[in-house]
């Protein structure tokens, strides 16, 4: 692994209501950033904020000699897919992703850097002493665990965003097309070295989680049908299990009729209501696992852009678009994947 030249990193924040903590979180990230001996850049982009968030963005993008950059979405589109509108307007060698509420501390950011230099594609963070409440780790632990299987890349803690990448893992990212993409396992298919670091983790000040009890479950679905087809293995297993436990079953039922009466066997009735019920049950799980897997083709088939910019905000010049280049297999293009590229001075 040989060290990764490093000239500018990029900082991307998603931002969702958060007008309360982010007077607060420009504040820290700024100093944080101005501990780097990089150019920086901080790009928040707002995913559809039905406050005044929006507002505050612009406002620090117009500063003069301002390192924001304000990445304006039309509606809500969800973390992940506001992440990667913040990648299609980045140009950092390394780039960050933070979440907005403060949880993860922006100052644990030079350390971040200071392993990707080290040439780590991909830099996770784990976190210690986590303050969520027991309904949100739990689901997170059971998640965590089902990556690992699914992915075979060992990590702790999918779902801390404070994170690093290497420029060419986040234009592989870009070129992949899907609607559903879970940035942590995406980045882990396509990155050779990985690395975890723990990191402080503090309770929400301000606001609320923005992750309900039904947005945790559709979470969990489309981890399930992004990553992984092994659903439907297991349901093929499952369905073969369950059949021959069921012809097993009919046939020691038979026996012992034969052998103890119909009595004994209280004429059959709940039995067959127990099998129908099994049965019955394991055919709504494979069908909903169905129809998630045909889902996910209908919403790819369509191709529909994950996000629409509205505008973009920068104080700094955009640097011309590099040619594509081939970087350890990878391929290095900043080809943008959204159908709006307005940049206002």
């Amino acid at each position: 692994m040989k060290p990764y030249p490093i000239h500018c990193v990029s900082i991307v924040i998603p931002v969702y209501n958060e007008e309360q903590s982010l007077p607060e979180l420009l504040r820290r990230t700024t100093a944080a950033c101005k501990q780097l001996a990089y150019e920086y850049e901080i790009i928040l982009v707002d995913d559809g904020s039905r406050d005044s968030s929006a507002q505050l963005l612009e406002e620090a993008a117009a500063e003069p000699g301002s390192q924001v950059v304000a990445v304006i979405l039309n509606r809500n589109y969800g973390q992940h897919a506001a992440i990667m509108a913040g990648f299609e307007q980045c140009r950092g060698d390394v780039v960050i992703t933070l979440d907005a509420d403060l949880q993860n501390p922006p100052e644990e950011i030079p350390r971040l850097v200071e392993q990707a230099a080290l040439g780590y594609d991909v830099v996770a963070t784990v976190r210690n002493n986590r303050q969520d409440s027991a309904f949100r780790r739990w689901p997170s632990r059971l998640i965590n665990l089902a990556v690992q299987r699914s992915t075979g890349v060992a990590m702790s803690d999918y779902g801390c965003m404070l994170r690093a990448y290497r420029r060419t893992i986040v234009d592989a990212m870009l070129a992949c097309r899907e609607r559903s993409t879970f940035i942590p396992i995406l980045a882990n298919s396509f990155a050779r070295h990985t690395t975890e670091i723990p990191v402080h983790h503090a309770e929400r000040e301000h606001g609320e989680s923005k992750y309900s009890a039904m947005r945790l479950i559709s979470l969990m679905f489309d981890l399930l049908t992004c990553m992984t087809t092994t659903p439907l293995r297991l349901l093929s297993i499952v369905g073969f299990s369950l059949a021959a436990l069921g012809m097993l079953f009919a046939f020691a039922l038979v026996i012992m009729r034969l052998a103890f009466g119909a009595d004994w066997a209280g004429d059959g009735m709940f039995v067959l209501f127990a099998v129908l019920f099994v049965f019955t049950g394991g055919q709504f799980i494979g069908m909903g696992l169905l129809g998630e897997y045909l889902g996910r083709m209908y919403s790819d088939v369509r191709a529909r852009p994950r996000f629409f910019i509205e505008k973009v905000l920068r104080n700094q010049p955009v640097p011309p678009v590099p040619p594509a280049v081939v970087v350890d297999g990878l391929v290095s293009s900043r080809a943008s994947t959204s159908p709006s590229d307005q940049v206002s001075s």
